[in-house]
C-alpha cells in the first residue's frame, strides 16, 4: 500500500529535518507535521512505534513508501518473538485454613483496596507470618498475586524476562514483573534482602511508570491495580548478628522507592494461641493445655532472646511444626524434641528443659524469663571461656 500524498508530505518533511529513517519523538513528530502543514499524523504514531515515545520513519523506495506493510511486518516480528504461558492461570492465592488476621493485615488490605500504586516493604524476624499475611489479603480480596523468591542470583533476566527456547524457536518470555504489570496484580518480592545490586533493574518499576524492555524494544505500561510489595528479615541494611546470613545491604535508592515500611513482630500471646489452636483443628488434634504451654514456652524464650540472653528464638511457624508433629506422632515431648533438633545441643536441651518446667507448672509466662533458661550460655559466652 503506497503512502497517500498527505502522508508523503509528512515523511519528506521529517526526513529533511531529522534524516531519512530517523526515529522521532512525539514532539519531533509535531514539528515535522507543522513544517509539512499537515494534521498531526496519528497513523505514524500508531503504526511506526519502535518503543516508548519512539517512532521510526519509513525508508524510501522510489517515490512511494509502503508504510503500513513495513510496520505490520515489524509488529508481527515482535509478536512472534514474544511467548507467554501464564494467560490462563489463576494467580489468586488459596485461602489458608485457620488463618488469623492480625498486625498489619488491615493496613495492607487498605492499600490493596485503594487500587493505588504504593510499594510496601514488610520486615520482621523469620516465621512470623509476613508472606502469609500478604497472600491472605489477596486471597480474601480475590486479587491476583505473583510471588517471586529473591536470591543473590536473581537478575534482570529472571525478573523482566529473557530469550528462551520454545518449541524449537527462540522467543522472549516475559518475566514475573512484566506479567504482574500487564495483569494489574501485585508483585511480591519475597526475601528481598537476599538480592544483589541487580535488583536495581526494578527502579522504574518501583516508580510506577513502567519499564522499557531493551531486548525487544518495547515499553510496558502497568495496568491499574499493579503494585509491588517486599518482605525481608532485615530493613535492607544487612544482618550484623549473623542470624540471617546471606542478607545484603540493599541500595539506598532502591529502598527509598518503597513508600512505607511495616515492622512485623511476633503475634501477641492471645492472637498466637488462636493461630496454634486453629492449626490443631486443621491437623485434627486439639489440646488446649498443650496450646497454652506452647505459647508460654515461646513467650519466655522470646523475652530472653530480646534481652540478649540467648541467640535462638521459637517462631510462630515452629509452633505450627510442633502441633503438626503432635498430630502425627501423638507425643508432646517427642514432637517438641524433633522440632528443636535443628538448634545446637545446648540450646535444644535448654529449650526442652524449659518446656518440662512449664508443663509441670514451675514456670508461668508472668515469671522472669531468665529463670526458665538459667545456666544457659550463649555461643559468645562459651567462646569467652
Amino acid at each position: 500500500m503506497n503512502l497517500t500524498p498527505r502522508k508523503k508530505l509528512f515523511v519528506d518533511a521529517a526526513a529533511e529535518m531529522f534524516g531519512e529513517g530517523s526515529v522521532l519523538t512525539k514532539s519531533q513528530t509535531k514539528e515535522a507535521a507543522l513544517k509539512a502543514d499537515v494534521p498531526f499524523p496519528t497513523w505514524f504514531r500508531k503504526h511506526c512505534s519502535v518503543g516508548y515515545n519512539a517512532y521510526k520513519l519509513p525508508s524510501e523506495s522510489g517515490d512511494a513508501v509502503a508504510a503500513t506493510t513495513i510496520t505490520a511486518s515489524e509488529e508481527n516480528a515482535v509478536v512472534n518473538l514474544v511467548a507467554t504461558n501464564m494467560e490462563k492461570q489463576n494467580l489468586v492465592p488459596a485461602l489458608f485454613e485457620g488463618f488469623v488476621a492480625w498486625g498489619n493485615f488491615s493496613k495492607i488490605e487498605k492499600v490493596v483496596k485503594s487500587g493505588l500504586f504504593y510499594p510496601i516493604f514488610v520486615t520482621g524476624l523469620s516465621g512470623n507470618g509476613k508472606t502469609l499475611m500478604i497472600e491472605q489479603v489477596h486471597a480474601k480480596m480475590k486479587k491476583e498475586l505473583i510471588r517471586v523468591n529473591i536470591t543473590i542470583e536473581t537478575d534482570e533476566d529472571d525478573l523482566l524476562g529473557g530469550f528462551r527456547l520454545i518449541s524449537g524457536e527462540t522467543k522472549f518470555v516475559p518475566g514475573p514483573v512484566i506479567e504482574a504489570m500487564e495483569r494489574g496484580c501485585t508483585l511480591l518480592l519475597d526475601e528481598c534482602d537476599l538480592g544483589s545490586n541487580k535488583l536495581l533493574a526494578l527502579q522504574p518499576v518501583l516508580e510506577g511508570k513502567g519499564v522499557f524492555l531493551k531486548k525487544i524494544n518495547k515499553w510496558i505500561t502497568p495496568k491499574d491495580g499493579f503494585n509491588v510489595m517486599a518482605t525481608a528479615n532485615t530493613k535492607g541494611k544487612g544482618s550484623e548478628d549473623g542470624r540471617f546470613i546471606g542478607t545484603n545491604i540493599l541500595n539506598e535508592a532502591f529502598l527509598e522507592r518503597f513508600a512505607i515500611t511495616m515492622e512485623q513482630p511476633y503475634a501477641a500471646a492471645a492472637t498466637e494461641k488462636k493461630i496454634v489452636v486453629n492449626s490443631m483443628k486443621k491437623y485434627g488434634e486439639v489440646d488446649e493445655d498443650f496450646a497454652n504451654n506452647l505459647i508460654t514456652w515461646a513467650e519466655v524464650i522470646r523475652k530472653t532472646f530480646y534481652d540478649g540472653g540467648i541467640d535462638e528464638v521459637i517462631s510462630t511457624r515452629r509452633l505450627d511444626h510442633i502441633v503438626k508433629a503432635y498430630a502425627i506422632f501423638g507425643d508432646k515431648m517427642e514432637s517438641i524434641e524433633l522440632c528443636v533438633a535443628r538448634f545446637d545441643d545446648d540450646t535444644k536441651e535448654s529449650f526442652l528443659d524449659l518446656y518440662t518446667k512449664i508443663d509441670a507448672g514451675v514456670i508461668t509466662s508472668e515469671e522472669n524469663a531468665d529463670s526458665g533458661l538459667a545456666g544457659y550460655d550463649t555461643p559468645a559466652e562459651k567462646e569467652a571461656f
